[in-house]
């Protein structure tokens, strides 16, 4: 099959566009014939090395944290799936992921994708979905009524975190570019602020929860604009955990877990026409080097896809 392979840490260059063994599923696994797959951070990350005391790497890797596809076999364990369903999820971080043509995947990791939209839509939902539903609802405890910050909100976990958080029934500020301020708005945002033009801590105070795609400095004056008891979730590791006990602030850093539930629940709200993926570009696998540069630049407006099929 052809692949994408890393066989050393380094830039974009190592990513070598290449013949790979296929793999062979166990008894609870599926093997899927990639259709679709997606870039994320973590992955050029993970290539370059900056992210190996997170991920343990052996050598050639296939990268790709997203996948959309059609199960080509079942293991023998298998009860829930069958040959020809089309699915998508999150492949396991620690192996092998879909920048390549066929892809093994633990049963238990993915779900019947949503109907309403095609593969290439659907490679751009899992991880970043994930990671926002996840950081909104399982650690952030969101409620209908309150107020919750979404730092990054034109990525692509912001643009998820915007909308989920707006289905809540939350009142939803984002922070963004002057170019974005529109698109986060049309997403659903009540509020948004120019984030380089703006202070947002010189226009917040009581809010109940931060959503931090972004840390450092942004972390640190995050925790000036949370309500005594609120929260601060981070997807980039808490950094100001004694700043954030002085102020009665609950700083929390966490790795997405791939669900099933989840994936079914945000499957759902596609197919309501209730949330929508946004696709700032769709490449073909061959040029995987060159979507990893363009989202290690920033400053993407939602998910880069890489069309395997």
């Amino acid at each position: 099959m052809k692949a994408i392979q890393i066989h050393e840490f380094g830039g974009p260059e190592v990513l070598k566009y290449e013949n790979a063994p296929k793999p062979v599923p166990g008894p609870d696994d599926l093997l899927i014939k990639v259709f679709a797959t997606s870039v994320n951070p973590v992955d050029w990350k993970i290539r370059s090395g900056y992210a190996k005391g997170r991920f343990p790497v052996t050598f050639p890797l296939i990268p790709g944290g997203d996948v959309s596809g059609e199960v080509e076999e079942v293991g023998s364990n298998v009860k829930t799936f069958r040959k020809g369903d089309e699915v998508y999820g999150r492949p396991d971080p620690t192996k092998n992921g879909a920048y390549a043509e066929y892809l093994v995947v633990n049963a238990n990791t993915v779900n019947i994708k949503p109907k309403s939209i095609g593969h290439e839509k659907a490679a751009a939902v899992p991880l970043a979905g994930l990671t926002a539903w996840q950081a909104l609802f399982d650690h952030g405890k969101l409620q209908a009524g309150q107020k919750v910050l979404i730092q990054g909100a034109s990525g692509g976990v912001g643009t998820f975190a915007i909308q989920f958080a707006k289905w809540k029934g939350a009142y939803v500020i984002g922070t963004t570019s002057q170019n974005n301020l529109e698109f986060v708005k049309e997403l659903g945002a009540d509020q948004v602020i120019d984030y380089k033009n703006e202070k947002f801590e010189d226009i917040l105070s009581g809010v109940d929860l931060v959503f931090d795609t972004i840390g450092g400095d942004t972390q640190r004056r995050s925790l000036s604009v949370i309500k005594s008891g609120g929260r601060l979730i981070t997807i980039v590791g808490p950094q100001f955990i004694d700043a954030a006990a002085a102020r009665n602030v609950d700083l929390e850093g966490f790795m997405t877990q791939s669900i099933p539930e989840e994936l079914e629940q945000i499957k759902q709200l596609i197919d309501s026409g209730k949330i929508k993926p946004v696709i700032a570009a769709t490449m073909p696998l061959k040029d995987a080097a060159k979507a990893q540069i363009l989202s290690q630049e920033g400053h993407v407006r939602g998910k880069i896809v890489l069309r395997v099929v």
